[in-house]
């Protein structure tokens, strides 16, 4: 094997293989294209910040799968995927952002080598790392394109055991960095210098947990900045009487534990102390639920009928599959917990649950990462609930 230190097994790569490649045949595909970083490391081992150029997983109908991309990335394929070196193809470096060739030339080039060309070839056509450039290139190779967005996510929904622990202690280093802010939080404190110490004890991390970079930064606003969901930091000062939401996530070996808590420096508004016990009662609802056998829908009518009885209302959807994930998202965009999604939780499901409410005057996030267990659910983080309150 090429990678020195796998942290998983053969046979659990081998299982993954063998789970979408029944995917496949039950799309009808000969082939498989897969750019999705998060979908390439979960079938390869395959971790380089490397996804701002073209590569992507190539799956055959037997066999290991081939990683395919820049030459200049091809050592790092070396040094993490579990193939043997046969199974890394590097492209030349003058196919990389010109305007007169596309590197998926060369993929086309490849495919015909390993005899990949003929039958169905899908790809990840709705996915952040495969451009439209991209798929009209293949297409004029005369390649039969089809559109296999989702079919690896879906397969990655159940965790094993070695990801269920790594998710735990992504779980940990959250549940250590939201203990930061409850700390060190002030008011006129430049919030640029309160996300750096967010940041130095995500990557820092726990005892025997090593912190990673997250697929998303932290996400910090303050007043009415936190009624809009995904602004980040300046260099303001933390108000006083006045919510700073806080979204950020611990992470272990890219698989991301993301969780939310509101700081409240100084007094609570009445409107933000019952939206928390609004949120805490529907969070409850919720985890009473979260069960084997129950449908995402279900715990969404629970959030929201709990929700309902105190007078509020959530528009989007409160919750997601979360679990290995690269930068721009830690969601696995498969599921979601929202009406009309009657997808079965199984053990081994990871979610971020995001009761989060955005007011006419600022945002509440209290949010928990959960593990479906065989007879309920477990949540992945330790920090307390409800609101932070600072004098």
């Amino acid at each position: 094997m090429s990678n020195p230190d796998p942290s998983f097994s053969p046979a659990e790569y081998a299982d993954r293989l063998a789970r979408v490649r029944r995917s496949m045949d039950a799309a009808g595909l000969d082939t498989l294209f897969v750019t999705d970083p998060s979908n390439m490391a979960w079938l390869t081992g395959y971790d380089g910040w490397s996804f701002y150029v073209h590569q992507g997983v190539i799956i055959g109908p037997q066999g290991k799968p081939h990683w395919w991309g820049r030459g200049m990335d091809a050592p790092g394929a070396l040094r993490t995927v579990y193939m043997a070196d046969d199974r890394v193809h590097g492209y030349e470096d003058h196919l990389v952002q010109n305007e007169q060739v596309h590197p998926m030339t060369d993929l086309a080039a490849v495919l015909s080598d390993l005899g990949l060309t003929n039958g169905r070839i899908g790809v990840e056509m709705d996915n952040y790392y495969f451009s439209a450039k991209a798929c009209d290139t293949l297409r004029h190779a005369r390649l039969a394109l089809e559109d296999a967005t989702g079919l690896v996510n879906w397969c990655r929904l159940i965790k094993s055991p070695t990801e269920q622990d790594f998710m735990r202690r992504a779980g940990a280093i959250v549940t250590h960095m939201h203990s930061v802010i409850a700390q060190m939080a002030e008011a006129g404190m430049p919030k640029n210098r309160l996300v750096a110490e967010i940041t130095k004890a995500g990557i820092e991390g726990v005892e025997g947990s090593w912190g990673d970079y997250p697929a998303i930064v932290p996400i910090t606003p303050s007043g009415m900045d936190a009624t809009a969901a995904h602004l980040t930091w300046d260099d303001s000062p933390l108000p006083r009487d006045t919510p700073t939401f806080f979204e950020i996530a611990g992470v272990y070996r890219r698989y991301q534990c993301p969780q939310s808590r509101t700081l409240f420096i100084g007094k609570v508004p009445d409107t933000y102390a019952r939206a928390a016990e609004a949120i805490q009662a529907a969070t409850d609802a919720v985890t009473a639920i979260a069960a084997p056998g129950a449908m995402a829908e279900h715990l969404a009518a629970a959030f929201n009928g709990t929700l309902a009885k105190y007078g509020f209302t959530k528009d989007s959807r409160c919750g997601y599959p979360i679990g290995l994930s690269y930068p721009p998202d830690w969601g696995e965009r498969t599921m979601s917990l929202r009406a009309g999604d009657k997808t079965v939780l199984e053990p081994g499901m990871t979610f971020h649950f995001m009761p989060a409410l955005w007011l006419d005057d600022g945002g509440i996030e209290t949010t928990e990462p959960l593990l479906i267990t065989d007879t309920g659910c477990e949540k992945l983080a330790r920090t307390p609930p409800g609101l932070v309150i600072k004098d």
